[in-house]
């Protein structure tokens, strides 16, 4: 089996594209059974951000994967393949290795080093083991992925290469001043309680604001985020919720609006924003973190007005300086894609070598049982010896052979070194597949959401 993984982010597809594939958590669902019903996809996880959907899969084969996975994409975002299809990439095993966990370290993300996307990970994972779809080789991956992107952000800088979407978002419309002095007494309208825009809500709050007002669609979440906003001892903001119906109202009244709503349809409408406008002297700026988006695009249009969403954050960050920090994650993710390689080449040939084992434990255990025919007056004790000796010996033999194909087989190219020692040793093929089996059903340690 072989990993492939099927996806478009902002860096192969515009918004307009992006935006109309977004897949909510149901339809994740969905696409995750109907690709594991069908073939050859054995294991699947589905990664979906507010700009990249990606499938990753175990197949058994390149080419029919690459359709199969494509068509499933298609189906489940409501957009024709052929419409699709030039904006998808593909990554095969050792490069889908790597791209996943670049995408880790935040090297893939539109701020270089955000490290929201590490919760995005672990979302995916947990989805694939609830729903049973992430086996032994997706859980692997998906765990490594994260020890990958957290250790990049603790042994390097790369946090000082890009900063989260929210402050990068902020700091357009400071224009080059410190965030905290252009927040400094402004009132603030977010739009959403979800993870996203309770972190624009906290970071709007260290910054300086004045006020925060919070509209969501569930009241409770809405309270919720407002009684973390106003604890004793925070940042000293004023932070009160108020209905979605209240949203225009509030707009008028506020000098940066921050929206991130799980909405499919446009939640702030250019006439809303243009009455908002009238008889205001200080611009407003709009901060739309959506996907699809929350404002409609129209309001680009309007003067007095600063709309920073997805699609200008993405120009923005394109040209945001490289820092030699992401020279040193670059070569984290090439080492880390190399020892993962070779610990999933070396434990392919794990059931082989355990097959190997059994068979002279039997063989072990039926000249033992011969010795005690022919020599019925052995004393437990001289039975325990011969025993004892006879698997030493055994154990001897087999060593160095099975430590060194383990040695070769973690090595590029060591595929083949299995298939010698079964036919070396003239191994039963269906012993081995019974043990990789069994292997692939011990969930110890697989569901436990090792990060």
């Amino acid at each position: 089996m072989s990993l492939l993984v099927v996806g478009l982010s902002h860096r192969s597809a515009p918004v307009s594209v992006l935006e109309r594939v977004s897949l909510p958590t149901g339809t994740q669902v969905k696409l995750l059974q109907d690709a594991l019903a069908a073939e050859p996809a054995t294991e699947a996880a589905v990664l979906v951000t507010c700009n990249r959907i990606e499938l990753y899969a175990d197949v058994d084969k390149f080419h029919a994967g690459v359709a199969e996975l494509s068509t499933m994409l298609a189906q489940h975002s409501g957009v024709g393949l052929e419409e699709l299809t030039p904006y998808l990439y593909v990554h095969y095993e050792d490069r889908a290795v790597h791209h996943l966990f670049s995408v880790a370290c935040g090297l893939d993300s539109m701020v270089v080093g955000e490290g929201q996307i590490l919760g995005q990970i672990k979302d995916a994972l947990a989805l694939g083991q609830e729903l049973h779809t992430a086996g032994r080789l997706l859980n692997d991956l998906f765990q490594q992925a994260l020890r990958v992107g957290k250790r990049a952000h603790s042994e390097t800088g790369i946090d000082r290469a890009g900063q989260s979407l929210v402050t990068f978002g902020l700091e357009q419309f400071a224009a080059g001043r410190a965030v905290e002095a252009w927040a400094k007494d402004k009132r603030a309208l977010v739009i959403g309680a979800g993870s996203m825009s309770s972190l624009a809500a906290a970071t709007l709050a260290r910054a300086g604001v004045e006020e925060i007002v919070v509209a969501n669609r569930t009241a409770a979440r809405a309270d919720r985020l407002v009684q973390i906003l106003n604890q004793p001892g925070g940042t000293g903001v004023t932070a009160r919720a108020v209905a979605m119906g209240a949203v225009a109202d509030e707009v008028t009244r506020a000098d940066v609006v921050v929206s991130c709503t799980g909405s499919t349809g446009v939640v702030l409408t250019a006439d809303a924003v243009e009455a908002a406008l009238d008889g205001r002297r200080a611009p407003l700026a709009l901060l739309d973190l959506a996907m699809p988006r929350d404002v409609d695009a129209a309001v680009h249009r309007l003067g007095g007005v600063r709309l920073v969403d997805i699609e200008s954050l993405a120009e923005a960050s394109a040209d945001a300086p490289m820092a030699a920090d992401v020279d040193q994650v670059r070569t984290i993710v090439s080492d880390e894609v190399a020892a993962f390689g070779a610990a999933q080449r070396a434990a392919r040939i794990t059931p082989t070598v355990v097959a190997l084992r059994a068979m002279a434990a039997d063989v072990v255990n039926s000249e033992v049982a011969r010795l005690e025919g022919r020599l019925p007056d052995l004393d437990d004790r001289q039975r325990a010896e011969v025993t004892r000796t006879v698997r030493r010996v055994v154990d001897k033999l087999l060593h160095a052979p099975t430590v060194r194909v383990k040695q070769l087989a973690s090595e590029p190219g060591g595929a083949g070194y299995a298939d010698a020692l079964r036919e070396l040793f003239d191994l039963d093929p269906q012993t081995v597949a019974a043990v990789s089996r069994a292997d692939l059903n011990d969930t110890d340690g697989v569901g436990r959401g090792r990060v």
